[in-house]
């Protein structure tokens, strides 16, 4: 795999935010959008584990924030979510 081949599998077309992951299932943010949806689940996250109390309470938000992120960004990926092993060509 060269260098040409991840710049073509990291393009997307105009409307997404993630590009699908070369190997394995899931994307990767590619636009500043995505990149924000991203790091806003991570302050969330950090946000719940630090303020939340209890464990139960801390685990139902986060798989409620971590369920909203993975269905946006399944529809915001380029080519959805499946199962990849190298360039989609």
């Amino acid at each position: 795999m060269t260098f040409d081949d991840v710049k073509r599998a990291l393009h997307i077309r105009e409307g997404y935010w993630f590009a699908p992951k070369l190997f394995g299932l899931g994307a990767t943010p590619v636009t500043w959008q995505g990149w924000a949806l991203t790091f806003g689940l991570a302050a969330a996250l950090l946000l719940d584990t630090r303020y939340v109390a209890g464990i139960v309470p801390k685990l139902v938000i986060g798989l409620a924030l971590t369920a909203a992120f993975m269905t946006i960004a399944a529809r915001k990926t380029d080519g959805g979510w499946h199962w990849r092993w190298g360039s989609r060509g």
